[in-house]
């Protein structure tokens, strides 16, 4: 493209008395493409933030999968073998025996509080297979009790102290639906209870674990539960999170029936797919956006044809060839494209990266899980958005230039 080429088209971008409004509707459409580029960049930023940030909190405590068996009841008898044999695979890099039950939770009020109890190993090392050791508040996973006349010790979640105003050194009392026995003076089931001290206090931030979870150690899950020597099944973590279904898969292989393994993601599909179909729709609906100022590019090129008409025929008249005309506006409405698109990049990254870090946009945690919108720019993101909008710009040029190449310079030059 030659350097008369470029100066016209930015003569025509350039303001005029006469062609005023032409230039507005110019700002108008670099405005647009500024803006949609920008809403695009945040929306897939907070979008990939929220999957990102769900799935590092859901890893906390949870493994990355889980053997289990099938039938009814979640009871695993033979665990130390299948667990001999879980350890053995050369991707699982730890695994345990762990219990899943339901109980109530009290702290001498005249409510309880239903809770999930998880009962795992005293492990705060290497060995450790979720990362619920690093979330503490107070305490730790060693579940030690300076009180003689309870059951044991246990960790709960902070909103669930909060509510409970729990604090570590105070007994609290869990009803177990386990062991209930029948009294016949009264001709109903009785409850069997549990008293416990808190020995911690844990903070995943993932409203589901710190409002109601109580961890135990293993072995008093097991009479908790009623489950005996049994255990609920094996957690493991494997070497690579991304992995772990292929990992689920060889354990399912090599144990047979009638075990079973449940990796991360296969545990919280319906979230995730959710997700991910949000942030699809998402993108489509702002791309859209970028679309508009698209045909805000595609008017104000027909407007300046419409108002450059006789120096077209003119300068066709001086020997510019059709092409040379074309690529004049071609090149008007990609800088139109380009400039909108690059203002609306740096907005959209300094804007995302704002959100991100000064948690701008708060959420309510009990709908959200979280507390506030996340952001996860990846370069590749941005990327795909400025070629997207580029591509459009430029192709919403074809019509405008087309119709300015075909006028006849002596038509052109006569046009009122």
């Amino acid at each position: 493209m030659s350097g008369v080429e470029w100066w016209i088209a930015g003569r025509y971008l350039r303001s005029r008395r006469a062609s005023r409004f032409v230039s507005l509707i110019t700002l108008i459409a670099v405005s647009g493409v500024a803006l949609g580029v920008m809403a695009l960049i945040v929306v897939i930023g907070v979008m990939s933030g929220l999957q990102k940030d769900l799935r590092e909190k859901i890893l906390i405590a949870n493994p990355h999968l889980r053997v289990l068996t099938y039938g009814e009841g979640l009871r695993l008898d033979d665990w130390a073998k299948t667990l001999a044999t879980v350890r053995r695979d050369p991707h699982v890099v730890a695994a345990a025996p762990f219990v899943l039950s339901q109980g109530l939770l009290s702290a001498g009020h005249d409510y309880a509080e239903g809770v999930a109890v998880i009962g795992m190993e005293r492990d705060t090392g290497r060995a450790a297979v979720t990362g619920l050791a690093k979330s503490f508040v107070s305490g730790d996973l060693r579940f030690a009790t300076r009180e003689r006349d309870v059951d044991g010790g246990v960790v709960i979640g902070r909103r669930l102290a909060q509510r409970l105003s729990v604090y570590p050194g105070n007994v609290v009392t869990l009803i177990s639906p386990a062991g209930s026995k029948f009294n016949r003076a009264i001709g109903a089931l009785v409850p069997r209870y549990w008293r416990f001290e808190v020995t911690g206090l844990f903070e995943t931030g993932m409203y589901e674990y710190d409002n109601s979870y109580v961890v135990m150690p293993r072995e008093v899950a097991q009479r908790f539960a009623g489950l005996g020597s049994a255990v609920t099944g094996i957690e493991v973590r494997v070497q690579d999170p991304w992995k772990a279904g292929e990992v689920a898969r060889e354990l399912e292989t090599r144990l047979g029936y009638p075990y079973r393994a449940l990796d991360w993601s296969a545990q919280n599909s319906q979230l995730f797919s959710a997700l991910k179909l949000e942030k699809l729709a998402m993108a489509v609906i702002l791309l859209l956006i970028v679309l508009v100022a698209a045909f805000n590019i595609v008017s104000t090129l027909t407007m300046t044809v419409g108002d450059r008409t006789k120096e077209i025929g003119i300068l066709r008249a001086m020997g510019m060839t059709a092409g040379q005309i074309r690529r004049i506006f071609v090149t008007q409405g990609v800088v139109v494209g380009v400039v909108g698109t690059a203002v609306g990049a740096i907005g959209g990254v300094l804007l995302a990266a704002a959100v991100g870090t000064y948690h701008l946009i708060s959420l309510d945690p009990t709908v959200y899980f979280i507390d506030h919108l996340p952001v996860d720019l990846a370069p590749t993101d941005v990327l795909t958005v400025i070629v997207a909008s580029l591509a459009i710009a430029a192709l919403a040029t074809v019509y405008p230039s087309s119709q300015a190449a075909r006028l006849e310079p002596v038509e052109a030059i006569r046009h009122e």
